[in-house]
């Protein structure tokens, strides 16, 4: 009997779901002996061609971690759902948009501009900015259209399943081959990880007052913490309360807040506005200038709400009246 037939692929992500695979440490052998990895271009010498080659549904599972911002993810994408049979979400980014989500605060122009022109430390008094297509004497030279909304994964394409996390937990990689390769995965559209608040499980959930009244809040490099208090009742900005867990409560057991990563529950339509509504009823006053005192300290409000989420979310990207493509 032939081994399930596997692939992976990298988007616009930072390439670390590429290492938490790897962190599956010796239990990679075991993978390695159940399936036949047939593309993953980062790891092993594999072509596009490769891909092309197969036959539809010939892949049992894809596992794509980044979002698509560009031309050439998006045609890659489409080629592996018609390849796989099963394609998962892997980690944050392909999930939700993740970090290079926090694009769609700006457009297309602006970026290049800052990317080629505009950045300290960038020398180019010409001007120039990569072009989509050249003619040079050997022929036509092309480059992939970066696109002016990033997004993510099922915004693109049909996907089965979601793995959370940036990266994925390696507990939960391990949990969601078994199930794959057992027939054992719940219905479509799930997301392979528990589905209830980190706060419910967290290991500080003792130390938690009943209802926190926040009157300042602080970065972590501006206290000493704790480390056994919860976080949220020392000031700091943890989001636990709005996101799921899986994690194993990695970022706490490190000493720092919670940042999101892992979304929300499926109870939540909009992660950022849970999370900004979470942390805003904690506020200790009632007094309008008060209450704007102490929200003014939470610095880039955006970037920490919709850290992982903003191309997912309701608000999707900053709307500029002049920007043009998709």
């Amino acid at each position: 009997m032939s081994k399930p037939k596997v692939g992976f692929y990298w988007c616009a992500a930072c390439g670390g779901c590429e290492e938490a695979v790897v962190d599956l440490h010796e239990e990679i052998l075991n993978v390695v002996a159940a399936v036949d990895i047939l593309f993953w271009p980062v790891a092993l010498d594999f072509k596009r061609e490769d891909v092309e080659k197969l036959h539809e549904r010939e892949l049992a599972v894809s596992f794509i971690n980044g979002a698509i911002r560009s031309s050439e993810q998006f045609e890659m994408v489409e080629l592996l759902r018609k390849k796989s049979g099963l394609l998962i979400a892997f980690g944050s980014c392909s999930h939700l948009g993740g970090i290079p989500g926090l694009a769609n605060l700006f457009n297309r122009e602006s970026i290049l501009a800052n990317s080629y022109k505009e950045a300290f430390s960038v020398e180019n008094p010409q001007g120039f900015y990569p072009q989509e297509s050249i003619q040079v004497p050997e022929g036509k030279v092309t480059l992939p259209a970066l696109w002016n909304t990033v997004k993510t994964l099922d915004q693109v394409i049909d996907v089965d399943y979601y793995l959370p996390g940036c990266p994925p937990p390696v507990e939960l990689i391990k949990e969601a081959l078994g199930a794959i390769l057992a027939g054992k995965l719940p219905e479509k559209g799930a997301v392979l990880a528990p589905d209830k608040a980190l706060c419910e499980v967290c290991p500080r959930k003792e130390s938690k007052p009943e209802k926190p009244q926040l009157r300042e809040f602080k970065r972590p490099h501006e206290i000493v913490i704790d480390t056994e208090k919860c976080l949220l009742a020392q000031g700091l900005l943890c989001l636990g309360s709005a996101t799921r867990s899986g994690c194993g409560s990695a970022c706490v057991n490190g000493n720092m807040p919670c940042t999101g990563c892992m979304g929300p529950t499926s109870r939540v339509l909009d992660y950022g506005a849970k999370a900004l509504s979470a942390i805003a009823s904690l506020v200790g006053s009632n007094d309008e200038k008060e209450i704007a005192a102490i929200l003014s300290k939470i610095a880039d409000p955006t970037g920490t709400f919709y850290r992982y989420s903003l191309p997912a979310s309701l608000l999707h990207r900053a709307y500029k009246p002049e920007q043009g493509g998709k």
